[in-house]
């Protein structure tokens, strides 16, 4: 459990001694997801350079964009680490293709949280088991449904501590950091990619959209997967 001392401390410090904090204290029960988004690279970043205790995974649903892969390889060899990829169950994507077509999520919401669900939230749920601290490259700024995310919060669902060090942290501090560590990034973001999910499921953002438009843009919706049920 978090005191309210400690997570003043923790907001506080910089970014490496706030995950240092938390991941000495949680040892080997600390885990990263990262989605390679420049967020996460951040995280990465700190993470490794700093020789953290902590396990870095990724979600690969299949239907990825190719410069997430070289970004993954090009991850791997510049912090001399592995992440862990985690992959959907071939059956349930088995199951849903057959039932509703190879691009199927575009023809309701349902389908589209189900691929999700399928694709991403399964395989979370497998790569979370026996944690205690899940670290997330979530930020406010990202949505209008993260605003009132804090930098550790209870997971009901997961049974575990989300971990938010980059909640307040602006675009521009993101962006500064990456080029002050020459940091590696999908360079689909100087394409206007700022939200990059699954290939058929994201676009390039057009100046003074919302960053999140770019996702699941055919839908009126939160722009959310199910990953972060309350964000």
């Amino acid at each position: 459990m978090f005191t309210h001392q400690q997570i003043q401390e923790i907001e506080q410090a910089s970014l490496a001694d706030a995950l240092s904090i938390v991941s000495n204290r949680f040892q080997d029960e600390t885990v990263f997801s990262t989605s390679l988004g420049q967020e996460d690279q951040v995280l990465t970043n700190a993470i490794c350079k700093n020789s953290l205790p902590v396990k870095i995974f990724t979600l690969d649903t299949g239907r990825l964009f190719y410069e997430h892969y070289d970004l993954l390889e090009k991850t791997n060899a510049r912090y001399k680490t592995n992440i862990k990829v985690y992959f959907p169950d071939a059956k349930d994507v088995e199951e849903f293709v057959n039932a509703n077509g190879v691009n199927g999520f575009y023809q309701s919401v349902e389908n589209r949280k189900q691929c999700c669900y399928i694709r991403k939230v399964k395989p979370l749920n497998r790569a979370l088991h026996g944690a205690k601290v899940w670290i997330t490259g979530l930020r406010a700024e990202q949505s209008a449904n993260r605003h009132e995310m804090k930098i550790i919060e209870w997971d009901e669902a997961h049974q575990l501590y989300k971990f938010n060090p980059l909640i307040h942290w602006t675009y521009n501090q993101m962006i500064n950091y990456i080029k002050e560590n020459n940091v590696p990034y999908n360079p689909l973001h100087d394409n206007g990619f700022i939200s990059i999910g699954c290939a058929p499921c994201t676009r390039a953002i057009e100046p003074g959209e919302d960053p999140r438009a770019g996702r699941w843009w055919w839908e009126v919706s939160h722009k959310e997967c199910g990953l972060h049920a309350n964000s």
